[in-house]
């Protein structure tokens, strides 16, 4: 995905399943895009906060919603979509009402790339909503979608149980010029973010771009697995 490429895209989608799954997988991306006149729209299947133990989860919520807030306006976001499925227990809920979701914003949108969570993810809302995305963006005649890409989540992807799908990049997207912005955004979440060496603090994210970066010899970069590319 070159500088013509990411010129060329005039939409795109991000289907996450928490309020900073979006900075931690693709922030570089999403900054990339907005600078270059992309119309992004990111959609959250889950809040983040209900299913943990605490006296008042509904002000965690609104906290975490309005972090999303903040961190959308700080990569250029157009526009974000709450869902409201059960945090952490997105598999009580009908998949075919989760995929109903999405597809409902996806066809009013019309984005020519979709971003997601790759499916092999450890967090259970990360692997249903890859699911859901991948079903929903399935090829069809006419269909707007020309790129599906999938994004690790450090402290997710990399703690996965399943051995036998590994998050391999086959796409790497150089964000030199944006790891600033993508750092500024995940600090809006700050109570997400831990003290290193967890692999979710700031050093962790940017020591991930760094490596990342430096397997296709730039200072910076993403990486993403291709589920498909109409060229």
């Amino acid at each position: 995905m070159n500088s013509f490429e990411i010129s060329s895209i005039k939409k795109a989608l991000i289907v996450v399943a928490h309020p900073d799954d979006e900075v931690l997988g693709c922030g570089g991306l999403i900054k990339k895009l907005s600078n270059s006149g992309c119309e992004i729209e990111i959609i959250f299947l889950s809040d983040g906060e209900s299913s943990r133990d605490m006296n008042d989860s509904s002000k965690a919520v609104k906290a975490r919603k309005s972090s999303a807030h903040e961190a959308a306006r700080i990569l250029g976001v157009s526009r974000i979509h709450f869902c409201d499925f059960e945090d952490n227990a997105m598999d009580k809920s009908s998949l075919l009402e989760i995929i109903c979701s999405v597809e409902k914003i996806l066809l009013n949108f019309e984005p020519d790339l979709v971003i997601t969570h790759f499916i092999g993810d450890l967090n259970i809302d990360h692997q249903i909503t890859s699911r859901a995305v991948i079903t929903a963006c399935r090829p069809q005649p006419n269909f707007s979608v020309r790129a599906l890409l999938m994004f690790e989540t450090l402290s997710s992807t990399e703690w996965t149980h399943n051995q036998k799908n590994i998050f391999n990049p086959n796409l790497y997207v150089d964000i030199s010029d944006f790891l600033s912005d993508k750092l500024d955004a995940l600090k809006k979440y700050d109570s997400e973010i831990r003290d290193w060496p967890h692999p979710r603090s700031i050093k962790g994210l940017e020591v991930l771009a760094n490596k990342r970066g430096s397997d296709v010899g730039v200072n910076a970069a993403e990486g993403f697995r291709v589920q498909y590319i109409k060229i």
